[in-house]
């Protein structure tokens, strides 16, 4: 059994119970992970970054509140913050199920359905270390254009991870928007929903983690889901679409929409990777 001293004060204070044992948890490329015992036998997560800009878990937190309000996909409490740490409860990692998968799908489907009042948000957020800009706008291809694309797609190129020929072809889409996208009311999206911010639960239950929420198109949400793979991921959709039927179905050419809502992402991961997410995001672009 190990404490570490500074890491354990700082979570009892925040707490007001006496941590019993720390352990680093691997896997984060941000902030620093521990796993922590306390004293009256619960399991906590800690996440720690010194250098953290000004209201990063704070936004985190927020996220993670506005999920739960919803009544739908499960989320790990918040148990306390500060300027520099978010202390979670633990969630036991268990087995990928179908069942657990179609549970997912169909809490998914009421999350989005609970609703958001805006394009946005009432505060900006993060993805990843990146900022993620939420200042309202009327309709989703607007606010895809000018909070999700468009930003992106600038720093990637200053940066040099987008060439000028990519940014060309994926500049020429921003303009179809309106006619591509389809007009329905705001989702409350989870916004960063990919494989590694999806946990599956020893008790069955899966739990979404890392949340950078606003209210957006749920497409954007499956998009992100589809781009890099998910155990069971078919049924975790039918199940979602059999949930969403008989409130507000998705509508048709939802499957072919994916792509187009993945540029956003793949672009997150051009700013902070290179590689080669730019020029797939122009192949994307260049479909439509």
């Amino acid at each position: 059994m190990t404490r570490q001293p500074l890491v354990a004060k700082r979570a009892e204070d925040l707490l007001g119970t006496a941590v019993v044992s720390t352990a680093p948890v691997a896997g984060g490329d941000i902030s620093v992970a521990t796993r922590m015992r306390l004293s009256d036998g619960s399991t906590v997560f800690m996440k720690t970054h010194h250098q953290a800009a000004p209201g990063f878990f704070d936004a985190e937190a927020r996220s993670l509140a506005w999920l739960a309000d919803a009544d739908g996909v499960a989320t790990p409490q918040v148990l306390g913050q500060d300027e520099e740490c978010l202390i979670l409860r633990w969630i036991e990692s268990g087995k990928t199920t179908p069942e657990a998968a179609a549970n997912f799908g169909a809490a998914l489907a009421r999350t989005h359905l609970s609703g958001a009042d805006e394009f946005g948000w009432d505060h900006d957020g993060f993805i990843g270390r990146l900022p993620l800009p939420n200042r309202t706008a009327p309709t989703w291809p607007e606010f895809f254009a000018v909070r999700r694309v468009l930003p992106y797609l600038k720093l990637a190129r200053d940066r040099g991870h987008a060439t000028e020929q990519d940014a060309t072809v994926i500049e020429s889409v921003i303009g179809r928007l309106p006619d591509l996208l389809p007009d329905e009311s705001p989702s409350r999206l989870h916004g960063d929903l990919w494989n590694g911010n999806v946990l599956w639960g020893l008790d069955g239950v899966v739990h979404v983690i890392d949340p950078a929420s606003y209210g957006g198109h749920r497409e954007a949400d499956l998009a992100m889901l589809s781009l890099f793979g998910l155990p069971h991921l078919p049924r975790v959709l039918d199940a979602y679409r059999e949930a969403s039927e008989d409130v507000r179905p998705l509508v048709e050419g939802w499957e072919d929409r994916l792509p187009l809502h993945q540029l956003f992402p793949l672009l997150v991961h051009a700013c902070l990777f290179g590689g080669g997410y730019a020029a797939r995001a122009a192949e994307i672009a260049a479909r439509y």
